[in-house]
């Protein structure tokens, strides 16, 4: 689920009603905190603060702001060790309605955890998202723009999974936030002139490797992505695949995520 949105005491709060559709959170589902911890502080430079949730709950930040929520639920809720990106939504009862309507399903909630309401859901090719519904902490702007630098699909048809997320986030209605481009074989989400997400075809419905079923995969801008990848294998995890560009590794837990050169981001 959406583990904890950070919110720090005193700060002024954006609701999702101003940024509706866009991608606005990243969390991740692990078995392991301490390992956890250690694996992202030694990879990505995080450090943690206790999340509002209780114990299992950590937010990572990067140079103080904040970056994801942490979870170590797995185990205990039979979750699978992921990450998983959330979009902003006005009404998350209504959002989960859309995507039923639409051959997608849901798996958690939607569900109270002030201050909004969140659900697990996936789409009708499986690949799974979550949705928030309520208050962003004030320094969002900078996490959109920064941290991380955009979430991808991939999945079977690029163009019909733009139609599908449009159609349930009002990617096209009118006052809509974000501005879907065509361009080449990707679609490309922009919020405010920058890259937030990209969907891509070629993913395998029936494959059993779940890097290759369709899945959205959250890219990390970093400094130095060899450097990243190898101390991803010095701390336990795995290097799927590199380019000069971007790398795409797997923590010790098993969650997979890709590191990418920052100026990608921009």
């Amino acid at each position: 689920m959406n583990h904890d949105m950070p919110f720090p005491a005193g700060e002024s709060l954006l609701s999702t009603h101003s940024v509706f559709g866009a991608p606005c959170w990243v969390s991740l589902t692990s078995r392991d905190l301490k390992a956890t911890e250690e694996f992202y502080s030694a990879v990505l430079g995080w450090q943690w603060r206790p999340g509002k949730l209780g114990e299992p709950f950590r937010i990572a930040l990067a140079d103080g702001v904040p970056v994801a929520g942490i979870a170590a639920v797995a185990a205990m809720w039979q979750m699978a060790v992921a990450w998983t990106p959330y979009f902003a939504v006005r009404s998350a009862d209504e959002a989960a309605s859309r995507v039923q309507e639409r051959g997608g399903t849901s798996a958690v909630g939607p569900i109270s955890l002030p201050p909004g309401r969140a659900a697990l859901l996936a789409d009708r090719d499986g690949a799974t998202f979550g949705i928030w519904e309520g208050e962003l902490f004030s320094d969002w702007e900078t996490w959109r723009t920064s941290r991380p630098a955009f979430i991808r699909l991939h999945t079977r048809d690029a163009f019909d999974a733009a139609i599908f997320y449009g159609e349930i986030f009002d990617w096209a209605g009118p006052g809509g936030c974000c501005e879907v481009r065509y361009e080449g074989d990707e679609v490309v989400l922009r919020s405010q002139g920058d890259v937030v997400a990209r969907i891509e075809s070629g993913a395998l419905g029936a494959a059993p490797d779940p890097a290759i079923r369709p899945h959205w995969q959250v890219h990390f801008a970093v400094e130095d992505v060899a450097a990243c990848a190898r101390t991803a294998e010095r701390h336990g995890g795995s290097v799927l695949s590199v380019s000069g560009d971007e790398a795409v590794l797997r923590d010790a837990d098993g969650a997979q995520f890709t590191v990418t050169a920052r100026r990608l981001g921009s």
